[in-house]
């Protein structure tokens, strides 16, 4: 055998050993999803994977760690069904209505599963650690992405420059916090539909003459329930 060689059995090893450890996670996930992360334990994971509890703890080494795996795990997924493709819109207001457009696909379905970022925030937001530490950096990170797409719009002259840039996104992040609130918890009917009412009211606070239209806004709405943006 070559000196160089690379035996392949190792490797083999080690790509079975992430795709166990991907497995795991992926319950966790799940699991994560209906209970919250403190619901969380090696325990209930190995149950659910059918897998000993020292097999799911060699993967991870504690409870801890597989929190913060799951939470990585969430904002990979996020970023990769609202963030990523909306960069294909141009920048601007059409890139801005396209993160908006997939944040509320992904809300739709968090109805049922649930949103590791908001049950998190309530379950870590007074306990400093590691896993805390882990949902800000993700929450922050998206939020940040909202900003840059406001501020991007000002810069393209479809907003206004005047307007409050850090204003229009604490809006925009209210929107989905009251939806959660009203769809998930109350189960209010039309709550996804009011959202999206609210979304364009706001941005119709901000919009120049310049600002390209929406194409969602040329579909006729149902009769006697159609809204007209707040000016």
């Amino acid at each position: 055998m070559s000196v160089n060689a690379v035996p392949a059995k190792p490797a083999r090893a080690a790509q079975k050993g992430q795709q166990t450890k991907a497995v795991i996670v992926d319950a966790a996930l799940a699991l994560a999803a209906q209970i919250g992360l403190e619901g969380l334990s090696i325990g209930a994971v190995a149950e659910i994977t059918k897998m000993s509890k020292s097999g799911v703890f060699a993967h991870f080494g504690s409870r801890e760690e597989l929190q913060i795996s799951v939470v990585r795990e969430y904002h990979a997924r996020f970023e990769q069904e609202v963030f990523f493709p909306a960069l294909s819109a141009p920048r601007g207001l059409p890139r801005l209505r396209a993160m908006f457009a997939n944040w509320m696909k992904r809300t739709s379905t968090e109805i049922d599963s649930g949103c590791i970022y908001i049950s998190g925030a309530s379950e870590f937001d007074d306990r400093p650690g590691p896993v805390r530490d882990a949902l800000v950096e993700s929450v922050s990170i998206w939020q940040a992405a909202v900003l840059r797409a406001i501020v991007q719009s000002q810069s393209e002259g479809h907003l206004r420059a005047d307007a409050d840039e850090r204003q229009v996104a604490f809006e925009i992040h209210g929107l989905i916090l009251a939806l959660h609130y009203e769809a998930r918890f109350l189960q209010v009917p039309g709550s996804i539909g009011r959202a999206t009412v609210g979304f364009n009211n706001i941005l119709a606070r901000s919009a120049t003459p310049d600002a390209p239209a929406d194409p969602a806004a040329a579909v006729p709405a149902p009769a006697g329930r159609r809204l007209k943006p707040v000016r």
